[in-house]
């Protein structure tokens, strides 16, 4: 399945949600405002890049800024807020994202990413360390934006999925 077949199919689905991504991932979201549709499956996407601005998302005072824990919670406070923007008969979901990959700076730590939804029952998430001597960073950008897509279809019951190119150095690991 292309990205623009998967992007049809998550706004042809009965879902509506919030999306929150730091880090990276944001290819996912162009993708899903370039195909007609978008108001169909988005009430809200924010992007708090900043610690500051992350922890004044999820109102408290981060753990780590970037672990399948922080995605997890990212992801019921997105569902949360589309509660409250949408109305009572909406199919909600909430996705996130939190990474922190390739950069010119040094930085302790693996290239990595959690991606997560959560539909107000159920939550599911994966995590991927890159191999960063054989990524750059618009080829890590590229594998996490595909796992945003695949969490958005997810949690909209979408069947289909986008093939994730991970190289025989990494792995997906699913959570929940």
């Amino acid at each position: 399945m292309s990205p623009e077949e998967l992007v049809q199919a998550i706004h042809d689905a009965p879902s509506i949600g919030c999306l929150v991504v730091t880090g990276a991932g944001t290819r996912a979201i162009a993708a899903l405002f370039a195909a007609p549709g978008a108001s169909r499956t988005v009430l809200d996407v924010q992007i708090p890049y900043s610690s500051s601005a992350l922890e004044d998302y999820l109102g408290r005072e981060l753990e780590q800024h970037c672990s399948s824990n922080e995605a997890s919670a990212l992801a019921k406070r997105a569902h949360s807020r589309a509660t409250g923007l949408a109305s009572e008969s909406d199919v909600l979901f909430g996705v996130s994202c939190t990474a922190a990959i390739a950069t010119d700076r040094d930085r302790r730590g693996d290239d990595r990413a959690h991606v997560a939804w959560f539909d107000g029952n159920k939550l599911q998430g994966q995590s991927i360390t890159f191999d960063k001597e054989r990524r750059t960073r618009t080829e890590e950008d590229l594998v996490v934006s595909y796992m945003v897509l695949n969490a958005v279809a997810a949690a909209c019951g979408v069947d289909g999925k986008l093939s994730i190119p991970v190289l025989d150095s990494e792995e997906l690991i699913d959570f929940d």
